[in-house]
């Protein structure tokens, strides 16, 4: 499929082609959210921590006698059922996260890529080295083109200048191809790419 190149400035800089098995798919929801929830479980902290009752501070001593008093049967007040008491099987640091096959994961970033394809949300950029790394320029470039949360991604390296210039811009994310997910793709409303992007991610998909 082909797709009309333009410059930081807003002026056309030709036309590329963009390989179908990575821009033509028919995006499938189903795959999108595997890849999504894979992504996010992984990033859970999972320091959940409570204190059970062999860590609470109560002392250990029986309250009350076995017999006699009438009440029911205690040993000492860290049991569950008292105030304070420590806490029965409650939440212990642990990984949230869990496996997926890498040839799923790349399916994953195909579907995303072809989702903003077939949403008219992808945008090839000719390059985005900057002379000089000034907020206030890129801000108004970005003004004029109509982004407002967009996710840029170069090639391997991110040029200096304009990762310096983006970086206080609000809703303007910034990406090498090799940091490029679906999990930051999916819920920016304009994907960029540039020329030197589109070339690392056909060669890191195919």
């Amino acid at each position: 499929m082909k797709l009309d190149v333009i410059k930081l400035d807003g002026g056309s800089a030709g036309t590329v082609d963009l390989d179908e098995a990575l821009f033509g798919l028919e995006p499938r929801a189903d795959i999108l959210h595997r890849v999504v929830r894979w992504q996010r479980n992984n990033a859970q902290a999972g320091t959940h921590k409570v204190k059970t009752r062999s860590e609470t501070s109560y002392s250990t001593k029986k309250i009350y006698r076995q017999k006699g008093t009438g009440g029911a049967r205690h040993g000492d007040r860290n049991a569950p059922i008292f105030r304070k008491g420590g806490v029965y099987k409650g939440p212990t640091p642990r990984s949230h996260g869990h496996d997926l096959p890498k040839k799923f994961r790349k399916l994953g970033l195909r579907h995303a890529l072809s989702a903003k394809a077939a949403a008219g949300e992808l945008v090839v950029l000719d390059s985005i080295s900057m002379d000089v790394a000034k907020t206030s320029v890129l801000a108004k470039q970005v003004k004029e083109l109509g982004w407002k949360r967009a996710l840029i991604i170069d090639g391997a390296d991110v040029d200096a200048n304009f990762a310096k210039a983006a970086r206080n811009i609000e809703g303007l994310d910034v990406l090498p191809t090799m940091g490029a997910n679906v999990y930051d793709i999916l819920k920016r409303d304009t994907l960029v790419i540039t020329k030197a992007g589109v070339e690392a991610l056909e060669a890191r998909l195919k």
